[in-house]
C-alpha cells in the first residue's frame, strides 16, 4: 500500500508540473489536485490510526 501511495503522489506532481507548463492541458492541473488530495488523504489515515489501510 505504501508504494500505491508513493506511485500516486509522483503522478500527481508530474501531472501538475505538466499542466502547468502546458496551459491547453490544464485540465492535468485539476487531477492532478484530486490525485495528491487522495495521497494525503491515505497517508494521513495510515498515520493518525497506525494501521494499514
Amino acid at each position: 500500500m505504501n508504494i500505491l501511495v508513493a506511485i500516486i503522489a509522483i503522478v500527481a506532481i508530474v501531472l501538475l508540473i505538466t499542466g502547468g507548463v502546458t496551459q491547453s492541458l490544464s485540465f492535468l492541473i485539476w487531477v492532478g489536485v484530486v490525485l495528491l488530495v487522495i495521497a494525503l488523504i491515505v497517508f494521513l489515515l495510515r498515520f493518525i490510526t497506525g494501521r494499514k489501510v
